[in-house]
């Protein structure tokens, strides 16, 4: 008997009860890698040839960050492509390769790389003045467009040798990889685009690169990671129910599978475990939860005045091995087009749709809270924002107050299901729809009972 198929229950409950089913009781996650909020949003590769020597050619090579708030943060960028014939890098400027590879064909000078798909990474800051150049040894940290724009790039310069010396001769390298430092990113072929112009100091003289071709990456959360990142929960003034995050959000606590995924902040062994050695900082070790995310982000519906109402928001890291530098928040909600005061945080008004202005950039203040620490007594951030209420859309009903969706550095956080927000006390929508879940449930529950008597 198909007792728990879905023409069961169709038949049982009706296409409509079957539907209020789905919506109510089921969470989905996206797996598409195109950004709604960041349509155009990319990192740009530009390789400018700004001069030719005898076996070869000097490039300078910049990445430019597109993306509106997404950042790259320590420990920076990887950058690797392959070779289309047998180059060899002399040497570099504001960066290095990761290996030297097998230059032992080499007698006299000896190259800086020589492997068929190098690796090259930025620079430390404090490297010496004469092996930098400018926008190079941050680290290979990049922020965001709209964050930090004087920030938004990074450059080396290479010099390439046993290529070609002129247009026609110069094979563009292949297969770029771009890792930011985990994966995530996808890179498209090298294209041969106009030469970059560049001006002189005192803006009278314009000279241009022999030649550059540009690579475009995109980023897809799906690829980046296998669990989401952060969750949201939700709380009001005019309802004592707190929503919590969904429970495994971002994974389930499992002791057998990895035993030091997740510490209770009470346990002893707190700082052995946050301190053992082969764990790297990009190796999450939660505070165990219900939810088991690094990142929380609450939004409390907190006063509701005549002509504004006011809202909370605060970041919780329960990440024990990470400091979130540079962080932001995109909150996408109808009534930013009234935000009237922000505290505490940093506000910029994002348009992902023209002459809509529904979605906000919100970061913290430099040297006050932009470092959100690891998981403990600091870490946390919060601020207030207090919105215009519009007559003619504001109301406190089905979760309008409530956020569409949030990002924390850029990674789509887990909502809770709808029909588990906060409800005004003479609502009963949100009532009636949990109470059709819990009786299909048991329906279902006695209907498996029979079958298998």
């Amino acid at each position: 008997m198909e007792f728990l198929s879905t023409g069961f229950i169709t038949k049982f409950c009706g296409c409509t009860v079957l539907l209020l089913f789905l919506l109510s009781c089921s969470t989905f996650t996206s797996t598409e890698a195109y950004d709604a909020l960041d349509p155009t949003g990319n990192i740009t590769i530009k390789w400018d040839v700004i001069s030719w020597t005898p076996d070869g050619y000097v490039a300078v090579v910049t990445m430019y960050n597109f993306q509106q708030y997404r950042h790259i943060q320590a420990p920076g960028w990887t950058l690797g492509w392959s070779w289309a014939k047998k180059e060899v890098i002399w040497s570099m400027m504001g960066g290095q390769t990761t290996e030297q590879g097998d230059c032992s064909k080499f007698k006299g000078n000896i190259p800086h790389c020589c492997k068929k798909d190098p690796t090259v990474v930025d620079l430390l800051p404090g490297t010496p003045y004469n092996q930098q150049i400018a926008n190079c040894c941050k680290g290979g940290v990049i922020n965001s467009w709209a964050q930090d724009p004087a920030n938004s790039a990074s450059s080396f310069q290479i010099s390439v040798g046993q290529a070609g010396t002129t247009n026609k001769t110069v094979r563009l390298p292949r297969n770029f990889t771009l890792r930011a430092p985990g994966p995530g990113y996808t890179c498209g072929p090298a294209k041969i685009v106009k030469p970059t112009k560049y001006f002189s100091a005192d803006k009278r003289r314009i000279t241009q690169a022999m030649m550059t071709w540009n690579v475009t990456c995109t980023y897809s959360q799906f690829l980046a990671q296998k669990t989401p990142t952060c969750c949201v929960s939700l709380s009001s003034f005019y309802n004592e129910t707190i929503v919590s995050c969904p429970t495994c959000a971002c994974g389930c606590q499992n002791s057998t599978a990895d035993p030091t995924s997740c510490v209770d902040p009470k346990s002893p062994l707190l700082a052995s475990a946050v301190n053992s050695p082969g764990k790297s900082s990009n190796s999450p070790l939660v505070q165990c939860t219900s939810h088991m995310c690094p990142i929380r982000v609450h939004w409390h519906v907190k006063l509701n005045y005549k002509e504004y109402w006011r809202v909370k928001i605060t970041i919780t890291n329960f990440n024990y091995r990470m400091n979130y530098t540079q962080w932001n928040l995109v909150v996408q909600h109808p009534n930013f087009d009234n935000l009237t005061q922000l505290f505490s945080f940093n506000y910029k008004s994002l348009t992902p749709y023209d002459g809509f202005n529904d979605t906000a950039m919100l970061w913290g203040i430099k040297f006050y809270n932009d470092l959100l620490s690891q998981a403990g007594p600091l870490g946390n951030v919060q601020s207030e924002l207090l919105f215009r209420k519009d007559t003619s859309t504001f109301t406190f009903e089905k979760g309008w107050a409530f956020p569409r969706r949030i990002y924390f550095n850029g990674d789509n956080c887990v909502m809770p299901p709808p029909d588990s927000y906060p409800w005004l006390p003479n609502a009963s929508s949100r009532p009636v729809i949990s109470l059709l879940c819990a009786v299909i449930t048991i329906l279902a529950s006695i209907v498996f009972l029979w079958a298998n008597a």
